[in-house]
């Protein structure tokens, strides 16, 4: 395979089911990395190793029942040394089971477009029905590249810490062997053979290569070199990079999991989907009319005051944010312009200034202007006649309307799920440094799940909990918004 293109190159027998074996764990390890991304797992979180997954056979790292490892160095074994108790103690970190976590591996397969593949387990030993082909073997090897290109380099370590011991590569004959060859996954049971998917680059050009049912280390290696050697000849220098469609994330957020497309007929149970309500507020109520004041008259004075609202986005949607400017009291008139209204003005104009509608920078300070001391002001507890505000204005009638600012703040904003309280709190201290134009004024909390610890931030309107989410997810910072609950 091309790996640039997806282009097929050479095939031979490439839809044929075959056990695996260990390159099982390319797809274990993908969706660690998937995990990890969207904030279900860390990879500091410390694993209790469960009595099933100490008793995978060989090959394996030696983990003992009840013995605490951080997932990073299983992460690693599992990549390197190919150890089945590491693999199937990451499955189980993740989904609670292994069980559980195969049909996870089924759900994303289906994702990335492996049609043919079935997982029973999370390590790859020799199950009945445990099944896939070199194609499907060369999807996933090209979403391992594509897909999380910071977690690539495991694959070409010759040697790694895994926690307890440095542990060698089971590919390091081959990394050592061929010129530009840095991964992925090597496999072997007797079932299925010698294993080996294997990727190269050499200038412009990167070559996937598959292997199912090698007799030996050196012969499978020799084809995997022939296949690649083939690859690099046919394949075209001048290649636009097509990176593969990332799939839908397939994980946990709180007790509800994101499933797409999920199978009915896989294990019985349809994923539950989050559904977001359309607004917190189900109407709005408007101000009622003064005592003497007929329908008529009321669209132009409404009408005045939406002008002046105008005016007031209009000076703070400038190029440059100018320092607010002494305006004389005797030309301004409250029944004009009301100052909440001027204020929600302003914040709905700063939070289109962060959006990059009018050009100034997100983090550019918008203050409304300062009320004149002299100014006019309607009586809070009584109301204005119409002979006052005839004296005011003689010429017309205003009515005095007020904007909510209110703002509907029901909203919150998650950064993750984290092992302990602390680092729940670190982070939100961390973020809100980060993304103070939009979490100024929010509620930093900490909710104690059965999982973990979740980062959230409350106390937001909808429009800045979706402002703030995609600034920090251009960041590369985890987040989701929170509804009302």
């Amino acid at each position: 395979m091309d790996a640039r293109s997806g282009e097929i190159l050479f095939s031979e027998n490439a839809e044929t089911r075959l056990h695996p074996a260990s390159l099982t764990k390319m797809m274990t390890l993908y969706i660690a990395f998937e995990a990890v991304e969207h904030g279900e797992i860390s990879l500091d979180t410390v694993v209790t190793i469960s009595r099933n997954a100490a008793a995978e056979p060989p090959s394996k790292l030696g983990l003992r029942s009840g013995q605490k490892i951080k997932l990073r160095y299983l992460i690693r074994a599992a990549a390197v040394k190919s150890a089945n108790d590491a693999a199937t103690a990451i499955g189980e970190a993740i989904e609670g089971s292994e069980a559980a976590f195969a049909r996870r591996m089924n759900r994303t397969a289906k994702a990335l477009g492996m049609t043919r593949t079935t997982y029973k387990n999370a390590h790859g030993l020799t199950t009945e029905g445990h099944l896939s082909t070199a194609h499907d073997m060369a999807i996933m090897g090209r979403h391992i590249l594509y897909d999380y290109p910071e977690y690539y380099n495991l694959f070409s370590r010759r040697t790694t810490d895994a926690g307890m011991r440095e542990v060698a590569n089971t590919n390091r004959r081959f990394l050592a062997a061929y010129q530009g060859a840095d991964g992925i996954k090597t496999g072997y049971t007797r079932a299925a053979g010698f294993n080996l998917v294997a990727s190269a680059e050499r200038g412009r050009e990167r070559i996937i290569s598959v292997v199912f049912g090698g007799t030996s280390t050196a012969a499978r290696n020799a084809k995997s070199a022939e296949l690649l050697n083939l690859g690099f000849k046919r394949a075209k220098t001048n290649v636009a990079l097509r990176r593969p469609a990332k799939p839908a994330y397939m994980g946990r957020i709180g007790n509800d999991m994101m499933v797409a497309d999920a199978d009915p007929n896989d294990s019985g149970l349809r994923g539950k989907s989050i559904r977001v309500a359309a607004a917190a507020v189900p109407k709005s109520l408007r101000p009622k009319l003064r005592p003497g004041v007929s329908g008529t008259d009321v669209a132009p004075l409404v009408a005045g005051v939406e002008d002046d609202i105008a005016n007031v986005l209009e000076s703070v949607q400038v190029a440059k944010v100018e320092p607010p400017v002494a305006v004389a009291p005797e030309k301004i008139d409250v029944a004009k312009v009301d100052q909440p209204a001027a204020e929600t003005a302003a914040v709905e104009a700063a939070i289109a200034i962060a959006e990059g509608d009018t050009g100034i920078a997100p983090d550019a300070s918008i203050k409304p202007m300062r009320r004149p001391q002299q100014m006019l002001l309607a009586s809070a507890s009584e109301p204005v006649s119409l002979e006052t505000a005839a004296i005011a204005e003689p010429d017309t009638q205003e009515v005095v309307t007020r904007v909510s600012t209110s703002g509907g703040r029901h909203w919150g904003i998650n950064v993750g799920r984290y092992p302990s309280r602390y680092a729940a709190e670190k982070i939100l201290l961390k973020t809100a440094l980060m993304e103070t134009a939009t979490l100024d004024g929010s509620l930093r909390k900490v909710v104690d799940r059965s999982s973990g610890f979740d980062a959230n931030f409350m106390g937001l309107s909808r429009e800045t909990a979706d402002l703030a989410c995609r600034r920090l997810q251009a960041r590369q910072v985890t987040c989701f918004m929170i509804g009302p609950s």
